[in-house]
Parts: structure tokens; sequence; C-alpha cells
């Protein structure tokens, strides 16, 4: 399992443009890939998860991979979270 932290830097937080293509992102690997704000949690494969989290600029985000291609899911997201969160 591979497990990274982010702190959200993008203004408006994660909003619903950049998290369509987070998720879009996230498919693209067969891992189980999460999401969490605190005690909340979300699977990063469903947008509506994603939203609800209701995640701010500034707050720290937890993503939790974990599978056969988890070395290449979660370096994609992070990268994807640098570039546009």
């Amino acid at each position: 399992m591979k497990t990274f932290t982010y702190a959200i830097t993008d203004a408006a937080g994660i909003h619903a443009r950049p998290a369509g293509l987070l998720v879009k992102e996230a498919k693209k690997f067969e891992s189980k890939i999460s999401v969490a704000k605190g005690a909340r949690k979300a699977d990063l494969k469903k947008l509506f998860a994603v939203m609800g989290l209701g995640v701010k600029q500034g707050e720290v985000i937890t993503v939790d991979v974990e599978g056969a291609d988890e070395e290449a899911a979660a370096a994609a997201v992070e990268a994807f979270l640098k570039a546009n969160l």
C-alpha cells in the first residue's frame, strides 16, 4: 500500500472541474484508490464521493493506493494534485 498526504493550494479547493479530471485519472488504474479528509474517506473513482468531502484550500488530504499498479497510480495521482490542485 502506498500512502501520501497533500495540502490543497487551489483557492476553490477540490471543485467540480478538477475533481472530474482527478476521478478520470484515478480510473486509469486497477488499484483501489481512496482519499480521506479527517475521519471521512471516499473512493477516488467516484466523483460524488470526492465532491462530498468538501475539501477547501489549505486542508490536507490523505491518499491511499492499494493494488497491482499502486506505484504508478500513486505517482500519477500525486503529479495530478501538484499540477492542478
